[in-house]
């Protein structure tokens, strides 16, 4: 057939803008591709930022020598790479968490380096070590979770951005991807409450001071320590976002509070027909409880999710404990049942994804409440994928083996260590490296998905920490012996045979067992007695102190090749700190010897000695920032926008440490502290009061009258309360030169004149 030219020429025109039409479609496919592939690429560097910030914080001078790339997880579980290219180093991971572990395992084991609250060393040669095989390390763990309410007031009352930052790096460093993050939760429960019609005033009896929020917020307690300023309320609130934002940017999943029933003492005014419960905790006024079976439990609770939402953001994980050290007012298990499963409906009401994460302290601390039928009607109530559990203390009271693994619900094993902020050498060590790889394998260990750190405080026993967090990328034992040498090379810079003795001993001492729940006190921090111990303070050892002197002679003979690193230097007054604690109860049972013998000089040279001895325990502990009792008190003050901001903040910071409420408070001494500062300004003067009064009774014939001496200290101990006397935040002295005088001076008491083999 012959087309005509027309015909022709159509074809042809219609052929070309077929193929420019077809040209156009593949440019705009590329410039589409092109645009996706830049978008990943820029998702890609948003996602590296927070990863290449915390290198550049943790090693500045070396952070242009690490690589990191992203990899999906293994089995949804979280992994980690680590291998050399074109002499850097990669560090690969599914996400922030991941690649940061992969750092610090680095530093770790091909460094020898230490990264720990209580010194650095960064052994970092030029170039750096290379990794011959790539390393790849999967966590067993879908959480590692860090933290408990008690530790936001115990050690971080006072903390502002700057050790905040340091601390979210230090989580990342060892494989924390769930912190319970609780900062700014007045700004909710303020913003809540006056929806609800209450005012700021109205919540001032409700607030309480900063130093106490852990309590207040978990409903124990209401105003103590208070009234709380709007500025503190408005400047954690911006704390609170740079914390979820550096977090969240490194891939953990913070863990926010919701609501637990707790109302301001004005609710029942506003509300006259709510059903409200009293309750009240030590020796504290009542509060307020909502009962859950009010209709305004599930309102004001997706008020609460609702807010944090909107102010915070979500991770769609949520804490709530209802019972803390509180009994229920009923054993009913059905009443039970219907608390908690309101509990999760006011969560879920605001969020169908929220997942509570619940502390099971309740379970050990009111196991007597706590039978197996209570305890499986507050867990049942719940579905099984919208509630884990917190195994509170695991390494001491594992309470996964006495529910069944809690009855079918996700639980965590935790490390608890150390209550109220104590300082002494302390931590089971043998428990620790095996315990959580042997619950891992368990075959009753039901649905455990993570293991974590519960302290009341940090900042203390690093080599505990870091032995724990081990667990988080390995599922066998931790075989301790080889550990303890490569940690002791780790944190001191080199290795050192005295030092590796000195460990083996505080193994099978300090860090072996204990008679209290945790670590024995010292009976220096004790309100004056002649008993051995006294309220809040228990001084029984589960070891002999010659045993413990052994590994002092250890490291004091190691302190001319070790005197430069700080690990050395903080462990050293440590030590040092822990010797003399223990001996002092020698010394005032030896005071109680005199008095009962009615031997006023050897009542007096003994007592002297005392005094002696916590002036030097004053002094060695002005060496080392981590025991300043001034650190602790200025950093109070310097959140105070006025004088009496100021002055109230101190107040919080003495009372805590001290008498953890008024002037007859049960819980006096629960956190006391040996820092340097303390013990000058408080205890050692509360001691020589003491002395004066039984130096007096015994020169007049008279038996002492405890009771009566106790009601004149608290008049005394509530006055340095509300006291304002300047203490120094920055050292004095030299760590090692100072505990090698001390060693001198007491090495031959505490022994005898014998030399202890």
């Amino acid at each position: 057939m012959i087309f005509p030219l027309q015909y022709l020429q159509y074809y042809v025109f219609l052929s070309l803008l077929i193929l420019t039409s077809s040209c156009v479609v593949q440019k705009d496919q590329k410039s589409e591709e092109h645009r996706n592939s830049a978008n990943i690429e820029l998702q890609d560097e948003q996602l590296k930022k927070p990863v290449y910030g915390l290198i550049k914080r943790v090693v500045p001078e070396i952070a242009d020598q690490f690589i990191v790339e992203f990899i999906p997880q293994e089995e949804g579980q979280d992994v980690y790479e680590l291998e050399s290219r074109n002499n850097k180093i990669v560090l690969r991971g599914n996400n922030g968490v991941s690649v940061a572990s992969a750092l610090n395992y680095y530093l770790k084991y091909y460094t020898h380096s230490s990264i720990t609250w209580n010194g650095i060393n960064l052994n970092l040669a030029t170039p750096l070590p290379l990794v011959p095989e790539k390393i790849r390390n999967v966590s067993p763990h879908k959480y590692r979770y860090y933290l408990n309410y008690c530790t936001y007031n115990y050690s971080m009352s006072w903390w502002d951005w700057e050790r905040w930052q340091w601390e979210i790096d230090w989580m990342a460093l060892n494989g924390i991807n769930m912190p319970l993050s609780i900062t700014g939760q007045n700004t909710i429960h303020r913003e809540v409450y006056k929806d609800l019609g209450l005012t700021d005033k109205d919540l001032e009896g409700f607030f309480s001071g900063p130093a106490y929020f852990s309590w207040f917020w978990m409903g124990n307690l209401d105003a103590w320590g208070g009234p709380l300023p709007l500025s503190w309320i408005e400047s954690h609130e911006v704390l609170q976002k740079k914390i979820l934002e550096r977090q969240r940017g490194l891939g953990m999943t913070p863990i926010l509070p919701a609501f637990t029933g707790h109302v301001p003492p004005a609710f029942k005014e506003k509300f006259p027909n709510a059903d409200l419960k009293k309750t009240n905790w030590v020796d504290f006024p009542d509060v307020y409880l909502l009962s859950p079976d009010d209709p305004l439990f599930e309102e004001i609770g997706k008020r609460f999710i609702e807010t944090t939402i909107a102010t915070y953001g979500t991770d769609h994980l949520y804490t709530s404990d209802t019972f803390n050290e509180n009994e229920p007012p009923s054993n009913d298990p059905d009443f039970l049942g219907k608390v908690s499963n309101k509990v999760y409906q006011s969560m879920a009401a605001a969020d169908p994804e929220a997942v509570w994460i619940m502390q099971g302290w309740l379970f050990h601390f009111q196991r007597e409440f706590w039978q197996p039928a209570q305890i499986k009607a507050m867990l049942n109530a719940v579905p099984d994928d919208k509630m884990i559990i917190l195994d509170l203390w695991s390494e001491k009271n594992p309470m996964w083996l006495k529910t069944e693994a809690y009855y079918g619900k996700p639980w965590i094993w935790n490390m608890l260590h150390n209550f109220g902020g104590n300082v002494n050498m302390y931590g089971l060590m043998d428990r620790v490296a095996t315990w959580p790889a042997e619950a891992l394998h368990h075959p009753e260990n039901g649905k455990m998905i993570g293991i974590g750190l519960t302290p009341e405080a940090i900042e203390q026993n690093a080599v505990i920490y870091e032995l724990m967090m081990e667990n988080a990328w390995r599922e066998t034992p931790v075989e301790l012996d080889s550990w303890l040498k490569g940690y002791a090379r780790r944190r001191y810079g080199q290795v050192n045979g005295n030092i590796n003795r000195a460990w083996e001993i505080l193994r099978q001492t300090v860090y072996a067992d204990t008679a209290t729940s945790g670590g024995p006190e010292s009976i220096v921090v004790a309100r004056p007695t002649l008993s051995r111990n006294a309220g809040g303070v228990t001084t029984n050892f589960t070891y002999e102190l010659e045993e413990l002197v052994k590994a002092w002679d250890y490291f004091i003979s190691a302190s001319e090749q070790l005197e430069n690193s700080e690990g050395y230097q903080y462990d050293l007054v440590d030590l040092t700190r822990q010797v003399l604690a223990n001996y002092a109860t020698s010394i005032q049972q030896q005071i109680a010897e005199d008095h009962k013998n009615g031997d006023p000089k050897a009542f007096k040279k003994n007592s002297d000695d005392f005094i002696s001895l916590i002036e030097d325990m004053d002094r060695l502990l002005a060496t080392q920032e981590n025991f300043l009792l001034g650190r602790w008190l200025n950093s109070a003050r310097a959140w105070g926008t006025t004088k009496e901001e100021k002055d109230l903040y101190e107040k919080n910071a003495r009372n805590l440490i001290t008498l953890w409420g008024d002037k007859d408070a049960k819980l006096h001494e629960y956190s006391n502290r040996q820092w340097a500062g303390l013990l000058e300004g408080f205890y050692k003067k509360r001691w020589q009061k003491f002395f004066e009064y039984v130096s007096t009774q015994m020169k007049e014939g008279k038996e002492i009258e405890q009771e009566l001496f106790e009601e004149r200290i608290k008049n005394w101990e509530w006055n340095w309360v509300n006291s304002n006397e300047k203490y120094s935040d920055t050292t004095r002295g030299n760590s090692v030169e100072v505990a090698l005088e001390i060693y001198k001076k007491y090495y031959s008491k505490i022994t005898d004149g014998k030399k202890v083999e």
